[in-house]
Parts: structure tokens; C-alpha cells; sequence
């Protein structure tokens, strides 16, 4: 996780309400913004926010600088937290900063190969109308960073600062834009050769023979290219600063070469090393760049003259209109209204026109907009050029996809095209498709499901995987992703086979399941506990994670004897013609029932109905005390922690809740008591978390006698222990 601060050079640059615009803009994509959250407004809705924010600036009319502090988190690629996680670590990144009063829009961006968060923070405190700087931001946050990582098991990434800032913007240059900058270039193509030098000529030779030239500018030397662009010396290398060249070599002496001597070679601006050659397409781009400003203007102009020939007609035919009604013979207060009406019509018309113009001029320089080798790049391949979309795959910062994946299971190639939407392509060459809900990502070799991965989104990525590799695939990912594509495929009854031995076995093993006789022939009890109870059969999610998938295979059951289908004894159901139809009351078989009275479990009651139990007939009859009356208030517990949870994701004093668990005694601080449902809860704190246990009647009215943050002991019973005394 990287954390990094945008700062703004320039404060007429520096609008809260164009960054909140930025940031919730979807720019025509599906996959772009994610949950959007407004903290300490008044309003939940982020125009309202930014309104009351920029108000809450325009308090303070002493600070000259920035207002705004504009934070960007970004996570590793394939680390997908939940909003919830992501919510809190916002909150503590602010916190730490010193900013956990101020007011900010947060919003979750899921458009790049990197999921990220842009914070846009108001520095004027609300109350205060004071303005916070935080003093050297980039070690704070990197220390924040750093145990956030640890917290919730992030992968961990250096967060110490070895380049200077020059250095880091050139990265980010070469990185974004695609194209080397001119630090990158002397680092790699000739500073050996300056640091070879043994006197000032040797410098200022090496510096002519590669286009460069070493001046003096303030207190320090910079290095300037034929172009006229210069970096500092000492962001090349430390040892080609001022202070160090001049004790090695004595005072400065300017280059007494002249630009008449032409140089060996010399910088210009290229695409980032690449594994396929990109020379043709660079050249395309540079084409279309520097005919770009011609095309732009002469397209204005023709746009501009037609909206002024649009007004010219409108104000011809309003000149008519009015010498008409001169002509017309009626009286004074009838030709005042026919003017006015003209007059109206004529505002209106020319309003038209220039509302139609100003969005043509819109467009038009959107078209023309000048880009970057690596915009252009995903634009091309956004249209479907497969050459540019191959030159974002062999960047060398593209290294494909990471986590829950399936891939080719051999040398399988496409076959067909993939039948869903395109959203975006990435700067990594990553295309995003969505599909309902869910996102799909391919980078060529792998697709990924990267949000919403339920059954539609798992679906359609093994049916792309079919179309894209064929039926042999791959699956790699945690096991529950496994599990779940391996049920996707047998649901779907799609003719796939996995490269993962264990992985077939299992398919295999589902498929058997649900071809075996038992699932035809067997009693409505053997069913209704197979559906509820989840003993066995394919239905229960318990019966599929304790047998294994070698024992399924080999026909043994989860005791170690070779496994028969379960027919159920006979005349307990009736035999199969003659189920399922529609037949008269006389044609109805009669069953003869010689076992006990059968009754209906939970199981055999269908998910549709509304009331899926029976009501208890022991109204009158009191609550029996003790640890069994905690199991039935369960639900309560979960229903107050489900409210508590979902108020916390908007309000964050609110602590994490959860439900006891009774692995092991332990001393916890009392919290209070609630009641959900006519079920009495215990509030039972522990660090920063609070665990809800459901208790008795008794045991209630015993805890009413302390007081709130005394310390309680619960057993691993669930019973509570109080000054020596528990119930």
C-alpha cells in the first residue's frame, strides 16, 4: 500500500470543486467509481459537501496557500479490500495526518490495474477556520502505511524514501507517460562516463559528445539538453554536485566547446524500454500529435462559422417578422405584443445556437486533446487496434494478473470473440469487461472476476475462459475461488476439464453426486435431512468440505465402506411412475406406511415460504434460565450486530461488534445491556472491540447492579462471573 500527497504548485490551480469533480467523474465507464463517502459534512451527498466545504474555506482569508490537501492510496494489484476495511483505513490515514476533524470527500476508483482511493481533504479545520500543513507528510504516512499493512495483513512495500524529488517526478513521468524522461536517459546512457571524467574538459567533452552541457544556475550546476531541458546535477548522481566536483577539480570552468561540433548522440524523447519493438507505432503517434493543432483549428473555424451563420439567418428572419407586422393593420397594443413575441423567439433561437456550439467546441477539443504515448496507446486499443493494445502488454511495469485467476490449461489460443462489453483498457494493457454486476479483467493470458464475484460474474468468466483457451483451463486463487468455479462448472453442465488434478476430481466428484440414483429414489425424510442437516448429499456445504475428493471418487464413504445408493425402505414413498403427475383422487396409489409417525424437519420446508418454522405452543410457560437460554437469543445478537456494523460504517466512533466466542475464560469490561426482539444482550468490551452475548433474565438483573466499564469474567459456558458470584 502506497500513500502519496498530491500537492498543487500553483494556488489559483487549487479548486475542492473541480478535484470532487474529478474524482466522482465516471468518464464513461461502468467500471470506474466506487462507494463514495462524505465525512464530518452536514450531507451525505458530495455537491452539498463541496459547497459547505468551499463556504468553511472562505472563512479563513489569512493562509495564501493550498486549501486543499488531495491524498491518493493506492493498493498492490489484486488487492481488492472491502469497503469496510478500506473505510477504516482512510479514517486512521486522516488521523494520523491530523485531519480526523476536518472535512473530505473520499471516493474508490476501480478503473486501473491498481485499486486506489482519492481523499480530497479541506486543510481549514470546520470549527477552528485554522489551517493544518503536516509537517514532512510523506514520512508520516509512510510510517502509516507501514502498520496499516501489518494490520490488516497488506502486502508490505518500502516505504523509505531513497530518491530525492526530482528523481521520484521523473519516475512518475516515465511510468504515466510511457515516454523516458531526460534523468533517466543520462542514468542509463552515459553517466559512467561523466563519473570516468578526471578534470573539468573530461566533464564538458563527455557532456558535448552526448548533447548535453554543464552551466551554473543559482548555487548549484545543471545539466541542459539542445532543447533547452535541464535537470539538476545532483539529481543525476551525488557526486556531481557543486560542492564535490569543485574539491575534486578545483573551481568551475565553463565548456569551451561551441554548438558547431556536433554531438554522437543525443536525447529524445522515446517510449520506456519494451519487450516488442514500438518503433513504427511511436512514429504513427508522433504523426498524429503534430498534426493535431492544424486539424483542431481549421475544424474551430468551420464549427465557429456556422454558428455564426446560424445567427445570421435567426436575426434575418426576426427582420422580416418585424417589417410584417409594420405592414399589418392592426392596432397599437397588437403590434407591441407581436414584437415582443418575435423578440423572445429571436433570444431564444440565438441561446440555442450558442449552447449547440459551445458543446460541438467541447468535443472538438476533446478529439484534438493532446496526449501522452501511454494515453494515446490505451486509446488505440480501446478502439480495437491490437497493435497498440500488444505494445501496453510488453511494458515492462506490465506483469499480468494476480490472485483468483483461471487461465489456458495448455497452448490454447482465442478461438472466438468474447461475447461481453468492453469498459476500458488499461495503461497495463488490461481490458475490463462488464458483465451484470461483476467486472472481468484480461491481460491476454488470464481473466480475473475483480468485482462482484457471484455466480452470474463466475459464470460468464469460465464461459469467456471456454471461448478464449478452450476446455481445458486453469484455475489459480484461494481455495474458496476454486470451489466455487469448480460449482459453476457443474452447474452450468459446461463441457470444461481443469489442468488441477485435485480440482477434476472434485468436478468429478460433484457430477457423480448429482447423477447417483439416491437423489430419485430416496425417502422425504432421507431427503429433508440431507437438505437441512447437511449429512450428506451434494446440497450440503458440510457433507462437501468433509469428504474428500479422492474418497468420492473411488466409491467410499466418509466411514471407509464402499458406498450403494440409498433406495429408502420400501412403501415409505410411492414408486416412480407415479410421482409427480396430475391424476384423479381414484388413481391415486395407496402407501402403506408400516414404520413410526414421519414429521416435517426444517429442511423440507421450501426457501419461498414466508414462515419457515412452526409457532411455539408454551406461550404461558416462563423462559428457562441458563447458558441454553443464550443459544436461542442468537438471532437477536446477530440482528443487533448487523444494525451496529452498518450505522458504523457512517459514523466511525462506533466500535467493531461482533458475537462472544466461547473458546476460552476471559476478562472483558462491561458495556451495557440492550434488548432486540424481547432478548436481553450483554455489551461485553475487549480493546477496541465489542462482543454481544445474549444472557438470561437472572443474569441481567445481576449485571444491572454495576456500573458501566467494571470488569466482568464469562466462561467458556457463556455464563457471566461477577465480583466472586456467577448465575
Amino acid at each position: 500500500m502506497i500513500a502519496k500527497h498530491v500537492a498543487m504548485k500553483s494556488v489559483k490551480k487549487s479548486d475542492f470543486a473541480e478535484l470532487v469533480k474529478y474524482m466522482t467523474d465516471e468518464q464513461e465507464k461502468n467500471e470506474r467509481v466506487g462507494f463514495v463517502s462524505v465525512t464530518n459534512c452536514q450531507s451525505d451527498r458530495p455537491d452539498a459537501a463541496v459547497l459547505e466545504i468551499i463556504n468553511t474555506q472562505g472563512k479563513n482569508t489569512r493562509a495564501e496557500s493550498d486549501k486543499t490537501f488531495h491524498l491518493v492510496v493506492s493498493f498492490r494489484a489484486g488487492e481488492r479490500p472491502d469497503d469496510a476495511v478500506l473505510k477504516e483505513i482512510e479514517a486512521k490515514l486522516c488521523d494520523g495526518l491530523g485531519y480526523g476533524e476536518h472535512q473530505r470527500v473520499s471516493v474508490v476508483h476501480h478503473d486501473t490495474d491498481n485499486l486506489h482511493i482519492h481523499l480530497a481533504i479541506n486543510k481549514i479545520h470546520p470549527t477552528r477556520y485554522t489551517i493544518l500543513d503536516p509537517y514532512y507528510s510523506h514520512k508520516v504516512l509512510g510510517q502509516l502505511c507501514g502498520k496499516l499493512e501489518q494490520e490488516y495483513g497488506l502486502a508490505q512495500d518500502n516505504h523509505k524514501a531513497n530518491k530525492v524529488g526530482s528523481e521520484n517526478r521523473a519516475f512518475d513521468m516515465e511510468h504515466h507517460a510511457g515516454v523516458e524522461s531526460l534523468l533517466g536517459w543520462i542514468k542509463r546512457e552515459c553517466l559512467d562516463q561523466i563519473q570516468a571524467a578526471t578534470s573539468w574538459a573530461e566533464i564538458h567533452r563527455a557532456m558535448q559528445e552526448n548533447g548535453l552541457e554543464l552551466k551554473e544556475r543559482g548555487n548549484g550546476l545543471v545539466i541542459t539538453n539542445q532543447d533547452g531541458l535541464m535537470v539538476k546535477a545532483s539529481s543525476v548522481a551525488r557526486e556531481l554536485s557543486k560542492g564535490k566536483l569543485e574539491a575534486k577539480f578545483g573551481a568551475f570552468a565553463p565548456s569551451s566547446y561551441t554548438d558547431a561540433e556536433r554531438p554522437k548522440r543525443s536525447y529524445e524523447a522515446r517510449p520506456v524500454r519494451s519487450r516488442i519493438d514500438t518503433t513504427l507505432l511511436f512514429t504513427r503517434y508522433k504523426t498524429e500529435q503534430q498534426g493535431m493543432g492544424a486539424n483542431r483549428t481549421r475544424e474551430w473555424k468551420i464549427t465557429r462559422d456556422h454558428k455564426n451563420r446560424l445567427i445570421e439567418e435567426a436575426t434575418r428572419s426576426a427582420k422580416l417578422k418585424r417589417a410584417a407586422t409594420k405592414l399589418l393593420g392592426n392596432s397599437r397594443e397588437e403590434k407591441k405584443l407581436l414584437y415582443s413575441l418575435t423578440s423572445t423567439a429571436l433570444r431564444n433561437k440565438i441561446k440555442n445556437i450558442n449552447e449547440q456550439y459551445r458543446q460541438d467546441k467541447e468535443t472538438l477539443f476533446k478529439k484534438y486533446q493532446p496526449q501522452q504515448w501511454a494515453d494515446w496507446l490505451r486509446r488505440k486499443a480501446t478502439a480495437g487496434d491490437t497493435e497498440a493494445l500488444a505494445a501496453l502488454r510488453a511494458r515492462e511495469s506490465a506483469q499480468g494478473l494476480k490472485g483468483n485467476v483461471v487461465g489456458a490449461g495448455g497452448d490454447q489460443r482465442m478461438k472466438s470473440a468474447v461475447k461481453a462489453s468492453q469498459d476500458s483498457v488499461t495503461k497495463k494493457g488490461t481490458i475490463i469487461y462488464r458483465v451484470g454486476a461483476s467486472a472481468i479483467r484480461d491481460d491476454g493470458d488470464k481473466l480475473k472476476v475483480s468485482r462482484e464475484a457471484n455466480k452470474e460474474g463466475l459464470d460468464a468468466a469460465l464461459r469467456m475462459a471456454m471461448e478464449r483457451y478452450g476446455n481445458h483451463i486453469t484455475v489459480n486463487g484461494t481455495d474458496d475461488f476454486k470451489e466455487r468455479i469448480v460449482r459453476a462448472a457443474v452447474s452450468a453442465n459446461s463441457q470444461v476439464t481443469f489442468a488441477d488434478a485435485a480440482l477434476e476430481r472434485r468436478r468429478q466428484s460433484l457430477l457423480s453426486s448429482n447423477n447417483q440414483p439416491e437423489n430419485k429414489h430416496d425417502s422425504p425424510n432421507e431427503r429433508g435431512r440431507r437438505a437441512g442437516s447437511g449429512i450428506s448429499g451434494v446440497g450440503s456445504a458440510g457433507a462437501a468440505t468433509s469428504r474428500t475428493a479422492d474418497s468420492v471418487n473411488n466409491g467410499i464413504n466418509r466411514f471407509g465402506f464402499p458406498s450403494k445408493p440409498n433406495i429408502g425402505r420400501v412403501g415409505t414413498a410411492p414408486p416412480p411412475e407415479a410421482r409427480n403427475g396430475l391424476r384423479n383422487l381414484s388413481n391415486v396409489p395407496v402407501v402403506c406406511i408400516t414404520s413410526g409417525s414421519e414429521m416435517l424437519l426444517p429442511g423440507n420446508v421450501p426457501y419461498h415460504l414466508e414462515q419457515q418454522g412452526t409457532q411455539p405452543d408454551n406461550e404461558l410457560r416462563r423462559n428457562i434460565s441458563g447458558p441454553r437460554s443464550v443459544t436461542a437469543g442468537l438471532a437477536a445478537a446477530d440482528s443487533y450486530i448487523a444494525e451496529r456494523e452498518k450505522t458504523r460504517l457512517k459514523v466511525l466512533d462506533i466500535p467493531k461488534h461482533t458475537r462472544y466466542n466461547y473458546v476460552k475464560d476471559g476478562a472483558t469490561a462491561f458495556a451495557g445491556t440492550r434488548q432486540v426482539d424481547g432478548q436481553i444482550l450483554a455489551l461485553l468490551k475487549r480493546k477496541e472491540e465489542v462482543m454481544v452475548l445474549p444472557i438470561d433474565d437472572a443474569t441481567a438483573r445481576r449485571l444491572k447492579r454495576i456500573a458501566v466499564g467494571d470488569t466482568v469474567t464469562v466462561t467458556a459456558d457463556g455464563s457471566i462471573k461477577t465480583k466472586g458470584r456467577s448465575r
